[in-house]
């Protein structure tokens, strides 16, 4: 089942998410002619799922309690992949970090527990969309582990492999991407 899922999500980001030619600007600063929008995957009914179905799998025998990272790209990631560990009947909750604490209501840097729930010893999977150096997640990781948790990985969906995976392995923290730049930029 694997492979099919794997197959179906590289042809819905082909057509929803997956641009070639024009430069465009990243968040790590560098420019690219070949971008990753993932947000109209992330929010087609068939893309979540099947991003959680991976995702899910991966993450198989983990022992994860959450799964999350920065806002906004692991929003939608993290709240797909929580809905489907219920019907898989091994939940998994979900959090999200946002980029600055809360100036107001509740003032919380990371989002998704109540008061009486802290990620303090529990295992934590930092999911993201796109990832080009590692940056992001790694800013991600350092807030989990600032409350006490484990990060069992660093999951993305798409690794556009410009440095990531040197970045985390230099942070002792295991790195997966579910499909590579390779994946697209061969036709």
């Amino acid at each position: 089942m694997t492979k099919n899922v794997r197959g179906q999500l590289i042809d819905i980001i082909k057509r929803r998410s997956f641009s070639v030619g024009k430069e465009m600007k990243l968040a790590s600063g560098r420019s690219s002619n070949f971008y990753f929008n993932m947000k109209p995957t992330m929010m087609d009914p068939e893309g979540a799922w099947l991003i959680s179905e991976l995702i899910l799998d991966a993450i198989e025998g983990m022992g994860v309690d959450y799964v999350g990272g920065l806002e906004m790209g692991a929003v939608p990631i993290a709240s797909s992949v929580t809905a489907i560990s219920y019907e898989r009947e091994n939940p998994v909750s979900a959090f999200f970090i946002r980029k600055k604490t809360k100036q107001h209501g509740t003032q919380k840097l990371i989002e998704g527990l109540t008061d009486e729930e802290t990620l303090e010893g529990k295992t934590v999977v930092i999911v993201e969309d796109v990832t080009t150096t590692g940056g992001s997640s790694l800013q991600a990781v350092e807030a989990v582990r600032a409350q006490g948790a484990t990060v069992a990985c660093v999951l993305t969906i798409v690794d556009r492999e410009e440095g990531a995976m040197e970045t985390f392995h230099g942070a002792g923290v295991p790195f997966t991407a579910l499909l590579s730049a390779s994946d697209f930029k061969s036709d």
